[in-house]
């Protein structure tokens, strides 16, 4: 099997990536950072100088000190004698290596000091540089969290923030599988002390980074039969854990018992709140959002500070077309702070070596050139707020700006309310208007012709949005304006003064009943109003442009990075046809694997066997450049078209691309994994 190339960081001061890791372990607060491998190299024929060089790397076995070394001696043949460095033929012999591996539960640093040739030491580096002894439970525990690291910065969206960084499969068969399971069944109920996704506030037994991991394994894999065994062993022990065999069962399409489980167990556990989330996850997969909304309801009643819970209800609602409740419930979510993983710090290196894989190179540059970061507020949610921000999208798709705007309006206290009512409440008199030097009639005047920001008010049909799509117009000529979104009001139009005070006293009275009736809505969700607005804002003028330069007969001039861009945005948005045809445009210009990766997931919903295959073989390429021949994402797509294609339909239809063979054969490595673990559909 081919191996990726191996990277390597060279250090200015040799040691120094050591010691920035053992300063950096007191402010770890998750699974920790990828393991590092810290080599000290000289060359023979040269002047003998040592120096520093580093790469990280996941997915290697920790089960012992034994395995970790067998790694260092493998880059002794891989990177010793006759490497190209820089370029250039060089011989370089490794004198020793430190193959560092966080252990999350016991909040140590596991190391392997290997020298060449000769001895091998391992120990553990405590929070304070402390040595430790380490001992059979410490490596079963960095086992353990060298495996839930492979899947956790396997994710595309990582795989690049970490230069020079390989990722290996850290489970490639049964036997593999079982070690794992075991693992987590003997630490299980340690799991909450590694930490927990954004969304949970506190980890406890059944959410935390420890089934997050397994239950990722169980849906990239299909190994639904080992979970199932392994969570009903659990569920002796911890009646919890029917919550997660639920999930697996149903996935599992053992529907008839999963809900005997959940029915069962609810009449235990009447307040779990876990439990409820799966009984509405699947009443409104079935289509019975009414009934899921009773089932959320109590999950909020039994978690309600939890912002999964309050997520799900503002998600049936929306499914039930209860947009203002939908609104009323987002604005009750927790948000929490995001917490980013724990990526390594290291110090500047003096040179980077990356060197690029034979086999990964294909009929274009997998170097994405012209890379810059997507300008748009809403790119940077993450989290709690990209999660509440999905939900406004929703139903901006569903039933368009103008009528979200309305609802709001109906259930949110706006600006001009909260003044008219602190106006009414104020008595004025001759004196106060004379030192005003104008009069009250004047101001309210004024403030019915302008916005709060002193822009002139545009009338009110002038702009809109049709099912969340801007209304087009294309201009005939260069004088006619584009037509664009509506931006939200902070405040609405103000009542005009009563006549008299007994009319004024009715309004007053009325306007209080209408105020009282409404909510105060948090700044975090209006801030979302407004990220909204400019991605609408921004749509709407690409899309204007499309059409005015189709109408010209012109093609569009944009670079492969607003392409790229644009199509997030539509993604973002729920237009799939128009993200679809932005990353086209994109790959007509440069190979890009935002691109590659949005266009696979609309080739697996429209069932686009050989689409999604050109696809897969060029986001495995591209993976292998950057060292990493391990893609959770890339397997389970392999693993789904299998099952519904069949073994052999997939390997012929790689065979009749007309790409190069190694990079075909690259890909075959997801096929054969499946072919291991025996999933549906990989009998040959």
């Amino acid at each position: 099997m081919v191996q990726p190339a191996v990277p390597e960081l060279v250090e200015v001061d040799l040691d120094e990536c050591l010691d920035a890791r053992t300063e950096s372990l007191l402010t770890l607060r998750q699974l920790g950072p990828p393991d590092l491998v810290h080599l000290v190299k000289v060359q023979p024929k040269g002047t003998h100088k040592e120096i520093g060089t580093y790469h990280h790397v996941t997915g290697i076995d920790a089960s012992s000190s034994a395995s970790l070394a067998a790694y260092i001696n493998t880059l002794t043949y891989t990177i010793g004698e006759n490497q190209i460095w820089f370029g250039k033929p060089q011989t370089w012999k490794i004198q020793a290596g430190t193959y560092c591996c966080y252990n999350a539960f016991s909040r140590v640093d596991m190391r392997v000091d290997v020298s060449f040739p000769g001895s091998v030491d391992a120990y553990a580096v405590d929070e304070r540089g402390e040595r430790r002894v380490a001992t059979e439970i410490l490596w079963l525990e960095t086992y353990l969290c060298s495996v839930l690291r492979a899947y956790a910065y396997a994710d595309d969206s990582v795989q690049t923030r970490i230069v020079g960084c390989r990722r290996f499969n850290p489970i490639t068969s049964t036997e593999a599988e079982h070690r794992f399971l075991d693992a987590a069944e003997r630490l299980f109920a340690k799991g909450w002390q590694l930490g927990s996704d954004p969304e949970v506030q506190v980890p406890n037994l059944v959410a935390n980074h420890l089934t997050t991991g397994i239950l990722k394994y169980i849906h990239t894999t299909g190994r639904y039969t080992s979970g199932v065994n392994l969570f009903e062993k659990l569920r002796i022990k911890y009646p919890e854990v029917a919550s997660l065999l639920a999930r697996v069962l149903i996935d599992a399409d053992e529907e008839v018992k999963a809900v005997q489980l959940l029915y069962e167990t609810i009449k235990v556990l009447p307040l779990d709140h876990a439990l409820l989330d799966v009984q509405a996850d699947f009443c409104q997969s079935k289509g019975r959002s009414d009934l899921a909304l009773e089932c959320a309801k109590r999950a909020v009643n039994s978690a309600p500070s939890e912002f999964t819970t309050w997520a799900k209800l503002a998600e049936i609602y929306i499914a039930l077309e209860q947009y203002e409740m939908a609104l009323l419930t987002l604005n009750s979510c927790p948000m929490f702070t995001y917490q980013e993983r724990d990526f390594p710090r290291m110090p500047q290196p003096a040179k980077m070596h990356l060197p690029i894989l034979p086999e990964s190179i294909i009929d274009e540059s997998l170097d994405e050139y012209d890379v810059k970061q997507d300008p748009l507020p809403a790119a940077s949610l993450k989290g709690t707020f990209a999660k509440a921000y999905s939900l406004l999208t929703e139903i901006v798709a569903q039933v368009g700006w103008d009528t979200l705007l309305k609802c709001r309006s109906n259930v949110f206290v706006m600006e001009e309310e909260y003044r008219h009512e602190k106006n009414a409440s104020t008595t004025t008199n001759a004196s106060t208007t004379a030192l005003r030097g104008n009069s009250v009639d004047g101001e309210r005047q004024t403030e019915d012709g302008e916005k709060p920001n002193g822009s002139q008010e545009k009338p009110a049909g002038e702009d809109g949005v049709t099912n969340g799509v801007a209304r087009l117009s294309v201009a005939e000529s260069e004088s006619d304006a584009d037509t664009m979104v509506e931006k939200p009001e902070q405040a609405t139009e103000p009542v005009p003064a009563a006549a008299n005070k007994d009319t004024e006293e009715e309004d007053d009275e009325k306007t209080y009943t209408q105020f009282q009736n409404k909510r105060l809505c948090e700044r975090w969700l209006d801030n979302l109003f407004m990220v909204l607005y400019e991605d609408l804002r921004v749509y709407t003028i690409w899309r204007s442009e499309i059409q005015k330069q189709k109408m010209k007969n012109l093609p569009v001039e944009k670079s492969a990075s607003d392409w790229e861009i644009h199509g997030e945005l539509a993604d973002r948005l729920h237009h799939n046809n128009e993200a679809v045809e932005a990353y086209r445009n994109c790959l007509n210009i440069r190979f890009s694997s935002k691109a590659f990766r949005g266009l696979l997931a609309a080739q697996e919903k429209a069932r686009d066997v050989r689409g999604a295959l050109n696809c897969i073989i060029r986001l495995t390429a591209w993976s292998y450049r950057w060292y990493s021949e391990f893609s959770p994402s890339l397997l389970n797509s392999v693993r789904k078209l299998i099952a519904e294609e069949g073994a052999i339909k997939f390997r012929s239809v790689v065979q009749s691309t007309n790409l190069p063979q190694p990079a075909l054969d690259l890909t075959h490595h997801y096929s054969e994994i499946c072919v291991a673990f025996r999933s549906s559909g990989s009998e040959m």
